[in-house]
């Protein structure tokens, strides 16, 4: 049976590494047409080689939109229609919340909110005038639940959250679709990066992988969040929530509050304990 991605243009942020690098491979597989964007130039170019023909590749910041928007309106130009737009390009900060100042909050904002704005506002004006297309954006099971010490980050995420779930009930008018991707810790650079160098360091930052996997259980495969992922999309869910232990997190939350907060307590005061706070 064919599969719903072949043939279809497919646009890909954070394409890099991680789950973007993930989602291009699995949509790759699957005889889609992709283009990959990311920041980091070497990386993206690595990603393309391995892909070969099925993908082309622009090295731009999703903070620019403007350039975003053209390369968006170049690939629905090109192909013809604009079919699946993946805004998965990210960053985490964390620390405690007393040492991060405003800049710490304004990094997360511009990749993490205002990166997800600009790709979906330039895909949303061509898929109303299509009256079709996909927008998934890559928000985190912290945009469902409270993530202490990564404050910046949660908060973003839940943004991403608010901003897909509010607009998929608009565009379904308009024969557009709209889905928030919530995975748990997923296997990718971003478990162990720092802080952005440009950034005021701190005295103290957490063990992010030790950290989420107390929290959310072991990382889960970049790959197999990808498959998992364009399974959702193919089911049209508003969120797809992966892997499986992340969706009993998310349901609990939603009816049992008390006890993930009690739970992320437990591990907050482990973590800072190690960290000697």
């Amino acid at each position: 049976m064919q599969s719903a991605f072949s043939g279809r243009s497919a646009i890909v942020t954070g394409a890099a590494s991680g789950i973007g690098l993930g989602l291009a491979r699995a949509l790759a597989a699957r005889g889609a047409k992709l283009w990959l964007v990311d920041i980091d130039a070497a990386g993206l170019e690595r990603a393309a080689q391995a892909l070969g023909s099925a993908c082309q590749a622009a090295t731009l910041d999703v903070r620019d939109a403007p350039a975003l928007q053209a390369l968006i309106e170049r690939v629905a130009r090109e192909h013809g229609r604009l079919d699946y737009v993946f805004n998965n390009a990210g960053i985490g900060i964390g620390g405690e919340a007393s040492e991060l100042g405003v800049a710490h909050y304004d990094r997360s904002i511009d990749v993490n909110i205002r990166g997800v704005v600009n790709g979906t506002v330039a895909a949303y004006g061509v898929m109303v005038r299509q009256r079709s297309g996909h927008i998934v954006n890559t928000a985190s099971l912290a945009g469902l639940t409270p993530v202490p010490l990564l404050v910046p980050y949660a908060m973003t995420k839940h943004a991403v959250v608010g901003l897909s779930t509010s607009l998929r009930a608009e565009a379904a008018l308009h024969g557009v679709r709209v889905s928030a991707l919530c995975p748990a810790a997923v296997e990718t650079p971003l478990l162990d990066s720092s802080n952005p160098a440009d950034l005021p360091p701190l005295r103290w930052r957490a063990d992010v992988r030790h950290y989420l996997e107390r929290l959310s259980g072991p990382p889960y495969p970049a790959d197999r969040t990808a498959e998992d992922t364009l399974r959702g999309v193919e089911r049209n869910q508003a969120l797809i929530i992966v892997p499986g232990r992340a969706r009993f997190t998310a349901v609990l939350n939603r009816w049992l509050p008390g006890v993930v907060r009690w739970a992320t307590q437990q591990a907050l005061r482990e973590e800072m304990k190690r960290g000697g706070r």
